[in-house]
Order: structure tokens, then C-alpha cells, then sequence
């Protein structure tokens, strides 16, 4: 297999990644081209030993640590959630959000983030952990679950409480939620979509929203309901069941780079 037929099935995740990491869809984009014009440049630079994924990921931090693209943009950031990203990466080291990262958002295994970042597993764990302290420091706020099963607004809580954040509250229905929100007023929201009596958690987060800038992370069963492409789409989205990690890795992403939530599309989601 060329290199190229390579690394091109993993181009679209080392967007995501890249655009994760910069807090900037332009600076993502940025890394990626200089990692493949440096892949054209000294071929040998790509590891062919390695499963193309770990060695397209490590090819890209190789270039991400050794070329600090992003800051060649304008000297003011292009938006207020830019500006807030900028300020708080200062204060994050940059090799555990890189370690963090790659496990719970892109899904690496232990093993191979070790292989991406040129470590051991132990380093690895230990700047996952580091990376979540640090970054809850930071963003630590309210949160609001709206959820109908007992048990995953229970394990929602414990996950929120354990990342340094406090619950407000757990709503069950729409009427709940609203009147929830506008009571406590929280830093973050987590929505399910299908709620009891049969009302719905993106109702209720469409009428918050009409209000209130806040952001939204939807952990759902029914993914399929927002992911048509023919409309805007949530930034955040989770699967239920979902991985602690995941979740732990959304709400610091969430809550890091100060995302708003955008008004979703609740007639043809609730269809």
C-alpha cells in the first residue's frame, strides 16, 4: 500500500482531530495540509511499520509540535469563542490534550496513543489524567441533565461531579427542563432527546435557546434524528451507550473552546 493510499482514508477523523486541537476549523486545516506537504517532501518521514492511522496521527503531532501554524493568523481572534480558547490553551500543557485527546475523542487505544505520541502506556495514562484535571480547573460551571432514565441521569451526575463541575438539576420532561434552565441558569446542558411522557429534550433546548447562549451536548439513543446532513448539525453529539471518556472529553471540548449551541431543527428531529 503508497503512503498516500495511506493516509487518505484517515484525512477526514485527522480534520476533526486537527480542528479539536486548534479550537480552529482554519488552523485544523492548516496542520493538515503542512503534514502532507511534508509526507510529499521526505517520504521517509512516515512511519510504514506502524497501522496507517497510528502513523498518520503521529506523522501530524510530529508537524503540529514543530510548527506553530495557527498563530500566524490575525493578531485579534477572529471570535470571541477563538479569543476564549486562546486564553485558556495557554494554560494547558500541550502534550496531556494531545494524549487526551486521541483516547477519548478519536479512540485510540492506550497502546496505540503510546505508538502516536513516541511513548510508553504509563505516560499515557498519566497525561490523560493530568489533562482532565487541568482542563476542568479552567471550565469547572453548572450543569443541567436533561435525561429520563433514573440510572443515566445518575451516572451523568457522578461524571459531571467527578470532572469538578456541579449538577443544578435533573430534569425528566420538557416543561421540567425549561423551568429547570431558567431557575439555575447553568454553564452546560446535556439533553437526550426522547424524554418521559413523550415530550422532547430538543424542544425543550430550542425554547431555552430562544433565550439563553449556552452550550448543548445531546447524548442520545436516536443519533440518526440530527445527523441528516441537510440541515445544520448539534456540534456535540453522543451515543448511547456511551464511553465515559467520551463524555468526559465533550464536556471539557464543549465548555474549553466556549461553544454556543445552535438552534437544531426540533419538527424534523422529532418526526
Amino acid at each position: 500500500m503508497s503512503i498516500s493510499e495511506s493516509v487518505a482514508p484517515q484525512l477526514p477523523y485527522l480534520r476533526r482531530f486537527a480542528r479539536v486541537l486548534s479550537g480552529s476549523q482554519e488552523s485544523g486545516d492548516a496542520y493538515v495540509v503542512a503534514m502532507l506537504e511534508a509526507i510529499a517532501a521526505e517520504p521517509s518521514m512516515f512511519p510504514v511499520d506502524l497501522e496507517p492511522r497510528v502513523a498518520t496521527y503521529q506523522c501530524f503531532l510530529d508537524v503540529w509540535n514543530s510548527v506553530r501554524l495557527n498563530h500566524a493568523r490575525a493578531e485579534q481572534p477572529t471570535s470571541e469563542r477563538l479569543a476564549a480558547a486562546d486564553r485558556k490553551l495557554e494554560a494547558i500543557t500541550p502534550r496531556a490534550r494531545q494524549a487526551f485527546l486521541l483516547m477519548a475523542v478519536e479512540e485510540f487505544s492506550t497502546s496505540d496513543a503510546a505508538k502516536v505520541l513516541k511513548t510508553d502506556e504509563a505516560e499515557v495514562k498519566a497525561l490523560v489524567d493530568q489533562a482532565a484535571s487541568e482542563i476542568a480547573e479552567q471550565v469547572a460551571t453548572n450543569v443541567l441533565i436533561i435525561e429520563d432514565e433514573p440510572m443515566i441521569a445518575l451516572d451523568l451526575a457522578d461524571l459531571v461531579s467527578g470532572l469538578g463541575h456541579a449538577v443544578s438539576d435533573t430534569a425528566r420532561t420538557h416543561t421540567e427542563a425549561v423551568a429547570a434552565f431558567k431557575k439555575h441558569q447553568p454553564g452546560l446542558v446535556l439533553a437526550d432527546i426522547q424524554l418521559a411522557d413523550g415530550s422532547s429534550g430538543l424542544e425543550a433546548v430550542n425554547e431555552i435557546l430562544e433565550t439563553f447562549d449556552v452550550p448543548v451536548i445531546f447524548i442520545t439513543a436516536y443519533p440518526e434524528r440530527l445527523l441528516t446532513g441537510s440541515r445544520p448539525e448539534p456540534t456535540f453529539l453522543i451515543n448511547k451507550p456511551f464511553r465515559t471518556e467520551t463524555v468526559q472529553a465533550v464536556i471539557s471540548q464543549a465548555l474549553f473552546f466556549d461553544y454556543k449551541a445552535r438552534l437544531p431543527d426540533a419538527k424534523a428531529a422529532s418526526a
